[in-house]
């Protein structure tokens, strides 16, 4: 669980992200899933943005992709989700106490 000053932390650094992944139609999949524990291993802060035709609620997508995916819910704003997982073997983000 983050604290706030990791959660405020980790929005600061996303700021600058582009999405790298989309939720449309098919909605939360195991294949979407899948993209997305392999891209938090390697980045560990990544930005998913929920389309239109989605038809879901936007918070709920975040919330299943957080918990499907074993990461951390840091924000969801509009149409954009923003998830942190720490990596095993490729650790960059240094989170504050």
């Amino acid at each position: 669980m983050l604290t706030g000053k990791q959660t405020r932390y980790l929005r600061s650094l996303a700021h600058h992200l582009d999405p790298i992944f989309q939720v449309g139609k098919g909605g939360v999949n195991n294949h979407l899933i899948r993209h997305i524990e392999e891209a938090l291993e390697v980045r560990e802060l990544i930005k998913v943005t929920v389309l239109n035709n989605s038809g879901e609620d936007r918070k709920e997508v975040g919330t299943q992709l957080a918990e499907k995916s074993k990461a951390e819910l840091v924000q969801v704003i509009g149409k954009i989700i923003v998830l942190y997982k720490e990596s095993r073997d490729q650790k960059k983000i240094q989170l504050p106490n």
